[in-house]
């Protein structure tokens, strides 16, 4: 299959009609004061919305989505601050199902609506995702730079999130929390799971200098 331009333009709105279903479905059911993994009783609606685009993979649903947008316009989209957009979003989503996949999917007795909303949030706009920027691109646009600059998201959330946390109490995934897993443990998970976007965020920009250019002018 030619992997032209119309091929990616097509794979990139499919992948931000999904996540963007996704996310709205997700804000309409925490809007309707469905729990989040094992939250018993859900705060007020304020504090459940902010806690909704707290989540990393909100926030990286988010970031797959702007970019998707943009690239079902333009599949050869490119600009320096979009790349760093781009960069994070297809990282912080991988993260995200690999890290939803070993450690909260054990934790989570989901059913009907909520029980969709997690698998395209985790599974389904991931997949798309990942293996859109592999097959589609747009490629090249990873540089060293880019690189450092979209390391700069996921830190900025954990540090946010360990430095709110410690203020309202409230962590939003348990390997986080110090009161229930102790300062070491929430230490031993934030090197280990920095050490995992180290090494994605390498392999990403190995790919993008050694694969053919995508897409392909028709």
């Amino acid at each position: 299959m030619r992997l032209d331009s119309r091929t990616a333009q097509r794979w990139h709105a499919l992948t931000a009609a999904v996540a963007v279903t996704a996310l709205v479905l997700q804000l309409v059911l925490i809007v309707i004061g469905n729990p989040v993994l094992d939250e018993v009783e859900p705060p007020g609606l304020a504090m459940r919305v902010y806690r909704f685009f707290a989540y990393f993979t909100i926030q990286s649903n988010l970031l797959v989505a702007v970019a998707a947008v943009t690239l079902a316009r333009d599949p050869a989209r490119d600009g320096p601050t979009w790349r760093v957009v781009r960069l994070a979003g297809i990282v912080g989503i991988a993260i995200t199902a690999v890290v939803h996949f070993f450690l909260l999917r054990p934790l989570l007795d989901l059913e009907g609506w909520d029980w969709a909303a997690d698998k395209l949030l985790h599974m389904v706009v991931p997949a798309l995702a990942v293996v859109g920027w592999l097959a589609v691109g747009p490629r090249p646009r990873v540089t060293s730079r880019v690189v450092w600059l979209a390391l700069l998201f996921p830190l900025t959330w954990a540090a946010w999130t360990l430095s709110f946390g410690a203020f309202d109490g409230w962590y939003p995934y348990p390997f986080l929390d110090p009161d229930e897993e102790g300062w070491a443990a929430v230490l031993v998970a934030v090197v280990g799971i920095t050490g995992m976007f180290l090494a994605f965020f390498g392999a990403a920009a190995w790919w993008d200098r050694r694969s053919p250019a995508r897409p392909e002018v028709p």
